[in-house]
Order: C-alpha cells, then sequence, then structure tokens
C-alpha cells in the first residue's frame, strides 16, 4: 500500500512538473519580439552608450532601454523600443536619423531624433544574409573557392539562431552606414537600413577577432579590435587594411581628427598616429586600468575615462600628449560633450552630467 501510494505521488510531482513546464513555455516571449518595459529608473540603470542628436542627448543600455534629454542631461525621458535585447551602440548621422545596436544582432533606427524605434533587422536573420550573398558570389564566381568558406560561415549563423552581438554602429549619413561585432561580424547598408550587405570577406581579419568599435576621424574610417586589432577603411580596394600598432593587447575604440587618431584600449593603453596609421607611438596615459571612453571636445582636448572612476584631459596644444588626471567620477561605458560644453557619461549607475570644468 505505501508503494502504490509513493507511486501516486510521484506520477502527480512529475505531471505538475510537466503542467509548469508547459506554462513557462507558453509565457515565454523572445526579448527580440518583447518590447522594452517603461521604467521611472531607465536613466539610473546601467547605460552603455551615448551621442549626440542635434543638441539632444540619446543613450541606451539594458533591457532595450534607450532615454533621451533635452536639457543637457538633467532630465530623461524613456523611448519607445519594440525589443528588450541588451543594446550596446548608438549613432546619429544626423539630428533625427539614428541607429542603435546591440545583442542579438539586433539594429534598431529612429527617425525623429531617438522617441521611438523600429526594428531593422535582428540574429534570426544575419545567417541567412550571409547565405544568400556568399552563394550569390560563389555562383558567379564558380571557380573561386574562396566563397565556400563564407557560406559555411553563414550556415554555421543559421544554426546559431539569433546569438550574434553587434558591438559598434557608424553611418557617414543618413544612407551609408556599418555595424560591427563579434567574430568579424560586419554588414554595410547603402539605403539607410533598408539592405544588409555582409562584409566579413573584406577585412584583414583571418582568425575572426571581435570587431569591438568603428569611428571615423574626419579623415579616415577605423575599426578597432581584439589582440592588437586596428583596422583602416581603403576605398580604393573598398576593403578594411589591417594596420601594424606597437600593441598587442584590444582595443575599445578609436578617437582623433584630420591628421590625428588615437586608439585606446586595456590597461590604460594608448597609441597615436599622425600619418593616417602607417606608423604609431605609444602615448603614456599613467592608468592601470582600461580605458572604455573616449571623446574629442570642441576645443580639440581629448577625453578619456575608465570603467574605474577616471578621467585624462589632454592639455590645451601639449605635445607630445600630457594629461591631467581627473578622479571621483563614476564608472564610465561611454561620454559625449552636450550643447552646453558639459560632459555627460553613461555606465554602470546610469546617466551622469558632469561640469563642463
Amino acid at each position: 500500500m505505501e508503494f502504490l501510494r509513493n507511486c501516486v505521488l510521484a506520477l502527480l510531482c512529475a505531471l505538475l512538473a510537466l503542467i509548469h513546464s508547459v506554462a513557462q513555455a507558453a509565457a515565454y516571449v523572445d526579448v527580440l519580439d518583447l518590447p522594452a518595459r517603461h521604467s521611472a529608473l531607465a536613466a539610473h540603470s546601467p547605460l552603455t552608450a551615448i551621442a549626440r542628436a542635434g543638441d539632444r542627448l540619446v543613450a541606451v543600455g539594458q533591457r532595450g532601454h534607450i532615454v533621451y534629454s533635452d536639457d543637457a542631461g538633467k532630465h530623461w525621458q524613456q523611448a519607445s523600443v519594440p525589443v528588450s535585447s541588451d543594446l550596446t551602440a548608438v549613432f546619429f548621422p544626423s539630428p533625427r536619423q539614428g541607429w542603435a545596436v546591440g545583442n542579438d544582432g539586433v539594429v534598431l533606427h529612429s527617425s525623429d531624433a531617438g522617441v521611438s524605434w523600429r526594428k531593422q533587422l535582428d540574429g534570426r536573420q544575419i545567417g541567412a544574409l550571409l547565405v544568400a550573398h556568399y552563394e550569390a558570389l560563389a555562383s558567379a564566381q564558380p571557380g573561386n573557392e574562396h566563397w565556400a568558406q563564407w557560406v559555411a560561415e553563414g550556415q554555421r549563423l543559421v544554426a546559431q539562431s539569433a546569438d550574434k552581438p553587434f558591438l559598434d554602429v557608424w553611418f557617414a549619413n543618413d544612407r551609408l552606414g556599418f555595424v560591427v561585432g563579434v567574430f568579424n561580424l560586419i554588414l554595410r547598408t547603402e539605403d539607410g537600413g533598408q539592405s544588409w550587405t555582409p562584409m566579413q570577406d573584406r577585412t584583414d581579419n583571418p582568425q575572426a577577432f571581435h570587431l569591438n568599435a568603428i569611428a571615423s576621424t574626419g579623415d579616415a574610417l577605423y575599426i578597432a579590435g581584439e589582440q592588437g586589432l586596428l583596422l583602416k577603411w581603403d576605398d580604393a580596394r573598398q576593403r578594411f587594411k589591417a594596420l601594424q600598432t606597437p600593441y598587442q593587447g584590444s582595443y575599445f575604440g578609436v578617437v582623433g581628427k584630420p591628421g590625428e587618431v588615437l586608439a585606446y584600449g586595456l590597461a590604460g593603453n594608448v597609441v597615436r598616429s599622425s600619418d593616417g596609421g602607417q606608423h604609431w607611438s605609444p602615448v603614456p596615459s599613467g592608468l592601470p586600468v582600461s580605458i572604455t571612453a573616449a571623446l574629442l571636445d570642441a576645443q580639440g582636448q581629448y577625453a578619456l575615462f575608465t570603467q574605474a572612476g577616471q578621467g585624462l584631459i589632454s592639455q590645451m596644444g601639449a605635445q607630445p600628449l600630457h594629461w591631467s588626471q581627473r578622479e571621483g567620477l563614476p564608472p564610465v561605458a561611454d561620454a559625449v560633450q552636450a550643447a552646453d560644453g558639459s560632459l555627460v557619461v553613461v555606465g554602470s549607475h546610469g546617466a551622469q552630467a558632469l561640469s563642463a570644468k
């Protein structure tokens, strides 16, 4: 009798577990189909990137949060976003047109200065996009075995579903732009994101290192990546060409102006070139921690920031570069100069405006 009762209890427990699993499966909604939840604390939750949209500031972060400010970061409003994926980068080539990217291969577009967003692409589509593109090239050039490896790469991405994080986005104007991400993932659009062309075959990155950031210095376009990878767009060859630098650790970003570029990354490393990337020299930062954000302000000074709450401001006109160090900042993932001259930083504590001084 005791044995029978135990069997019945075991069956009941198994049935309840099955019902619970079915209920959970029925309740599951993919983050790519789940709009970001509105929260009064969105501007104080972890934010990963910030950009200028004219005089407006737009910041993106975890769980699909996008917030915007029209008073240099003093007050924020939350945007309408169709996904709950973590977002990693945002860029506005003009005051109204902007793009944001993030985990799950998501690409978002706004045409109203960041107030509302719509999804243009996600990771569920990227693998098939690669397969179709490289199969077409293979058909056009049947003797070229080079394309088969890229078809295989697309098939691998199809099998991985949506797990394809984008890490940065850059647009030259409202139509031409790039998105970059993990394992040499790079796409280009020439129609404002209505269609995307894979560019994996157009990077000097045979080991498929992560592409961490893409940025223009006004006269050149660079990509910063893992293990010393630094690429520069070669317009004549229509590809990103590898540059040789004195640092072999990861670069997290590039900042500069016509005639000068800095690349920064792990363990406080900064390198500088004044000849279009042909030659590079180390720039001592005095910091033992990774530099995660940088900007060039309206006065032509560089500002570098770390996630440990440290900042470096270049001394005006100093050659070689010398720095004034600032302590006691919040952890910084990205930074921008607002229209009033103040600096606004974002990070694990949300957004914070700093004095222009």
